[in-house]
């Protein structure tokens, strides 16, 4: 039987008008302390965020998502934070926010394989 591992995920929303509170899930980023893992992707749906934010600058967007992918990733380009430690990246980026980009409360799950799991959540609440 393979081990286990114990994870948690968050949900990563756009909310182009943060006092109606309404989102659109377009990422997902999952971490589990035990095999040092944190991974996140995101997509946007330019016909989908067009419906929903018509008025929204997505090229900007774009560009703050992947910046807190480089935080994620740990990379130098992402700055002081993107050198925290894989918890402490994974909590400043599930950090609760009023702004356009924002995450779910993070929930915890068990996984044989972690990689599987990431894509599995990311078709089920994303795509």
């Amino acid at each position: 039987m393979q081990e286990q591992h114990l994870y948690e995920y968050a949900v990563i929303r756009v909310v182009p008008r943060v006092d109606r509170e309404e989102f659109l899930n377009i990422g997902v980023i999952l971490f589990c302390k035990r095999a040092k893992f944190i991974r996140m992707r995101f997509t946007i749906n330019a016909e989908k965020m067009a419906l929903f934010a018509s008025d929204l600058d997505v090229d900007q967007l774009r560009l703050n998502l992947i910046a807190f992918e480089k935080v994620s990733l740990g990379l130098k380009e992402g700055g002081p934070i993107a050198q925290f430690d894989v918890p402490e990246r994974f909590r400043w980026l599930t950090a609760i926010r009023s702004s356009v980009i924002q995450t779910s409360r993070p929930h915890p799950g068990m996984s044989a394989n972690i990689d599987e799991t990431f894509d599995r959540l990311f078709a089920d609440l994303v795509l």
